[in-house]
């Protein structure tokens, strides 16, 4: 199988800090730039899985740069540029502690909460007597707190105001942006044959000015149903077409695997590793409408180590 990035350990010039995450490695340049690499990492259940899956890191890279592009008109953005396939270089902001959460459909954590027979979540209510994967009449926000480590954990926006994580003012803003970038990633997978059925978006401050920060619209962010069918699939009851790494996931459960307590991590097959690479390719031309373009996968860090040197010394 070719080479996957799966851990990066740079020395750029100027840099104070990195932070290691689930999937990217953030490189802090004298505390005003961020080197964000994209690795070929993939998590599920909150568990970085022990393979790395070759051209995933460029695949939600690309997206992310495109959509940014597409929505910088709505919301000043942290990119800066991508000067290499899996890497983008942006202004460090100061992040806010809250995740803005934006549901189109009845799916996923909300339809499990629905169906464990909750009428609200963060505080939004929910009317009686839907079904898993119907649209809700208006997008509903769903916000949750920024956990370094566990899961994110569901807040109202009352509770957001009252613990001061952020003031009334901004966090209005905040959901008039993630609004309007609902809405625009909307249309742009409409224009697909797809439907974004739900997102989230991060935001962060610089110089008293508000940024849309990190990824946008990739399958790891967001969940995608394809148009074609969805209606025929609904009054049958059964299940949506997927655009996400839901197929991840699934796989994992049909293992054995959740990320529960002495559970084991099924063994990963070069073949299947080669089906999700495919797969997130096959996400990308979707999303996108383009033809992916596979990087030079020979020497991956010594790649990025170039193109961001070479970048930094503008």
């Amino acid at each position: 199988m070719s080479n996957a990035l799966t851990k990066t350990n740079f020395q750029f010039e100027g840099q104070k800090s990195v932070y290691h995450g689930k999937v990217r490695d953030v490189y802090s340049i004298n505390d005003e730039y961020l080197v964000m690499v994209v690795s070929d990492r993939i998590s599920a259940f909150d568990v970085v899985l022990p393979k790395g899956i070759p051209y995933k890191g460029q695949v939600l890279n690309q997206i992310a740069s495109k959509f940014l592009d597409a929505t910088a008109d709505i919301v000043p953005n942290w990119k800066i540029a991508t000067p290499d396939p899996n890497v983008t270089v942006g202004h460090h902001c100061e992040q806010y502690k809250v995740e803005m959460v934006i549901r189109g459909y009845l799916t996923g954590h909300a339809w499990r909460e629905y169906r464990d027979g909750k009428r609200a979540i963060c505080g939004v209510p929910m009317p009686d007597s839907m079904v898993e994967n119907q649209k809700f009449d208006e997008p509903i926000l769903t916000p949750t707190t920024k956990a370094h480590v566990g899961h994110d954990e569901d807040i109202s926006k009352e509770d957001i105001i009252k613990n001061g994580l952020v003031s009334l003012e901004e966090y209005e803003m905040l959901e008039d942006y993630t609004r309007k970038l609902f809405q625009r990633g909307t249309e742009i997978a409409a224009e697909m044959g797809l439907i974004l059925v739900d997102t989230k978006y991060e935001f962060g401050k610089k110089d008293g000015k508000i940024y849309l920060i990190d990824e946008i619209h990739t399958p790891d962010s967001s969940r995608y149903f394809y148009t074609e069918g969805y209606e025929e699939r609904q009054q049958k009851g059964e299940k949506q077409k997927q655009l996400s790494k839901e197929f991840v996931r699934q796989w994992l459960i049909e293992n054995g695997f959740q990320g529960k307590e002495g559970q084991q991590v099924p063994e990963m097959s070069e073949e299947f590793v080669g089906s999700v690479s495919d797969r997130y390719i096959e996400l990308f031309e979707n999303i996108t409408g383009e033809k992916f373009v596979k990087s030079d996968l020979s020497d991956i860090p010594a790649r990025i180590e170039g193109n961001v040197t070479e970048f930094l010394k503008k």
